[in-house]
């Protein structure tokens, strides 16, 4: 299966880009792995005409408004975010409708429609300096409340936030990190800024997926404790061969969304150029502005 897709890479003007999420074999084959909106501008920038996205419906999504003439394709349609599926654009709007003076920061992981309600968006890397850059007036948080607590904890402010969450990241638990240090005492934890409170509490350092694994690889730590989905240890392993990564949670900090692309979902999509993903253009035409707006700024 790898040989016939390295073959259909060539024959299509194909690249395959996939998030720190995707299970290890996809990884492996991938040109290039990253965080959501990583990986969307460097969509962009590459000079294949077709992209084969392996992560989940919204980063192909934004990946489609970024690069508007490519031909963005995901494996498997099925793949969604349950966080960004909690907020629609209906929602949103009645929201804004109680606040009428507020600014809407949105974060990557939502839908294009939601983005196009939004006045700028953020990631969890940038997210502190995307709100900070709006000065002293009200804003809503959408759609997690846990990125936006942390973010409002971090500038000692109060924000109107959505009540939508990760599932997975609410799955990893402060009394398994807990019993992680007492196992693993020299070991720095790292954990994502989706995790609860009392987990983000416990952490060394809150980092992005991407910031993870730059910061594993730029630390003279030896042992990390990682507080974030299960997939991202691939990578963590194979940058730092010499380092030592204990998963929290590892039988229940998984994203299934994110497990459903395949190495064999890949060689279909690129056999039958399926399926591809697109925005309506008038859609597109306000969310790339939310979007522009955050690339502005960081």
């Amino acid at each position: 299966m790898e040989e016939q897709i390295q073959e259909l890479k060539v024959r299509r003007g194909a690249i395959v880009i996939a998030h720190n999420y995707q299970v290890d074999e996809v990884q492996a084959i991938a040109d290039f792995t990253g965080d959501s909106l990583e990986l969307s501008r460097k969509a962009a920038q590459l000079r294949e005409e077709v992209v084969v996205f392996c992560g989940v419906h919204f980063m192909a999504e934004t990946a489609a408004i970024l690069s508007p003439d490519k031909t963005i394709l995901i494996p498997d349609p099925n793949a969604g975010c349950p966080m960004a599926d909690m907020v629609t654009a209906d929602k949103l709007r009645a929201l804004k409708a109680q606040h009428p003076g507020a600014k809407v920061v949105c974060y990557v992981n939502s839908s294009a429609e939601v983005k196009a309600e939004s006045d700028i968006c953020c990631t969890s890397s940038n997210a502190v300096k995307v709100c900070e850059s709006l000065g002293d007036v009200e804003i809503i948080f959408v759609p997690d409340r846990n990125l936006g607590a942390f973010v409002a904890e971090k500038l000692g402010r109060e924000f109107i936030l959505y009540n939508g969450f990760c599932p997975t990241h609410e799955r990893i638990r402060d009394i398994d990190v807990l019993a992680m240090k007492a196992q693993y005492p020299g070991a720095l934890v790292l954990a994502h800024p989706e995790c609860n409170k009392p987990v983000r509490d416990l952490a060394d350092e809150l980092l992005s997926t991407g910031q993870m694994c730059h910061f594993a690889t730029a630390s003279e730590n030896r042992e990390f404790i990682i507080a974030t989905e299960l997939g991202i240890n691939y990578r963590l392993r194979t940058e730092n061969p010499g380092k030592r990564f204990y998963p929290v949670n590892p039988d229940r900090a998984v994203c299934p969304n994110m497990k459903k692309i395949t190495v064999e979902k890949i060689l279909w999509s690129l056999q039958d150029m399926k399926q591809r993903v697109t925005v309506p253009a008038n859609i597109a035409a306000r969310a790339v502005g939310c979007i522009e707006r955050m690339l502005e700024i960081s």
